[in-house]
This record gives C-alpha cells, sequence and structure tokens, in this order.
C-alpha cells in the first residue's frame, strides 16, 4: 500500500520542521513538500499531487483560506486539513465551505495529527472532535439560514435527511449504522445520495449544509 504523501504550509520554519519530523516518523505517511505561503502551496499542489495538504490559516502574501479555495476550484478532489492556533477561528469556518476536509488544532499530538492525516486521505471527513461541531454550529448560528439550503432540503427523502444529520454531529458510517441498525453500506449509498442531491463535494461540506439550513442547531 502506497504512503499517504503530505504537503505541509505554513509560515513558520519551526512548525513545518516540526509537523515533518512527526509525520514521516508515522508508518504509511510521507511528506513530501513544504510551502511557506498560499502561493507557494497552490504551485506545489500542482507540481506533487499531495494526497492530504496540511495549510496553515493565518499566513502572508496568500492566506490558507484563499489558497484552500483555489486549490479546491483547480481540483475538486484535493484534501486540505487546516491547521489553526484557535479553535474558534472564523477563517477555519470559512475554509470548511469553502471545502476544505476538516481541521486540527496545531497543539494537537502527534497521533492526533496522523489519525486527520488517515482520516482525511481516507475520503472522511475530520468531523469528530467536539470542537469541529462547536466551531461550525457557531459561525453558522451568527449567520442567518441560506434560502437556498432549507429549498434543497426537500429533496431528500426523510432517512437521507436523518442520516445528514448524524452526519453534521459527527458520526461515522459505522456508528450511523448502528445508530439506525442498517448496514454500513446501507448508509455509505445514503451519505453518497445526500451528497450528489445537494451539490456537495464532501461529509463538511454536508454538515456545514445541515447546520446553515437548520437541520441541526447549535448543542443539538
Amino acid at each position: 500500500m502506497n504512503a499517504i504523501r503530505v504537503l505541509i504550509v505554513d509560515d513558520q520554519m519551526m512548525v513545518r520542521e516540526g509537523f515533518s519530523v512527526l509525520l514521516n516518523a508515522q508508518p504509511g505517511i510521507e511528506v513530501v513538500g513544504e510551502a511557506v505561503n498560499g502561493h507557494e502551496a497552490i504551485t506545489q499542489v500542482a507540481a506533487l499531487r499531495p494526497d492530504v495538504v496540511l495549510m496553515d490559516i493565518r499566513m502572508p502574501e496568500l492566506n490558507g483560506l484563499e489558497a484552500t479555495r483555489e486549490i479546491i476550484a483547480a481540483d475538486a478532489d484535493a484534501k486540505v486539513l487546516v491547521l489553526t492556533t484557535f479553535d474558534l477561528d472564523e477563517y477555519v469556518y470559512q475554509a470548511l465551505r469553502a471545502g476544505a476536509s476538516g481541521f486540527l488544532l496545531k497543539d494537537a499530538s502527534a497521533q492526533q495529527l496522523a489519525d486527520g492525516v488517515r482520516i482525511v486521505a481516507a475520503g472522511e471527513a475530520l468531523l469528530a472532535p467536539a470542537v469541529t461541531k462547536r466551531l461550525i454550529a457557531e459561525f453558522s448560528r451568527l449567520g442567518s439560514p441560506r434560502p437556498p439550503a432549507q429549498d434543497r432540503v426537500g429533496d431528500l427523502t426523510e432517512r437521507e435527511t436523518e442520516v445528514l444529520v448524524l452526519v453534521a454531529q459527527g458520526l461515522s458510517n459505522a456508528e450511523i449504522a448502528s445508530h439506525l441498525v442498517v448496514a454500513e453500506s446501507t448508509v455509505k449509498t445514503h451519505v453518497s445520495r445526500v451528497l450528489v442531491k445537494l451539490g456537495l463535494r464532501d461529509r463538511t461540506q454536508a454538515a456545514v449544509f445541515a447546520y446553515e439550513a437548520r437541520l441541526v442547531t447549535p448543542g443539538g
């Protein structure tokens, strides 16, 4: 099995080197490059085609939010894992809206960092940590519901809506299957249909959608 190829984007050399050491020490993960700002990140992603981009948000010249938007626009399958010092950072919410697959705090342990990379590389959203749910809930609460979001909920079946809510609450496919007492393959089918019907690229955007459409409320 090929190693997960990671690009680290951060303007602080010590952070880049620290993450490189931590990740290269993990089985099945290889750091293939580094970038110091958003412009470099876009160039490196195009040249290296990494499986996962670890993206700092606050950087000079071009920040991580704008870089994430450009990377996802160029390649809808790109996987960006946002790094932040603040657990309630408006930029992080905007990055999730822009297509990032999740986020981690910079003080995450080596194991949390490696687990995050593996989760995102596998196509899952890094939504399990309570802090992610709090962040999405907080920033969607501050804005009014988007009418298009509410209108599109009507396209979903009752079971698909139920699955969407559980995804937004951070449950994995296995946990949803256990909760609904159905096969995990059935849950995967429901999730896929939800994404297609709503025109969303992954579970992270599905969770954001659920909050914006008021299917899930802060603390819900």
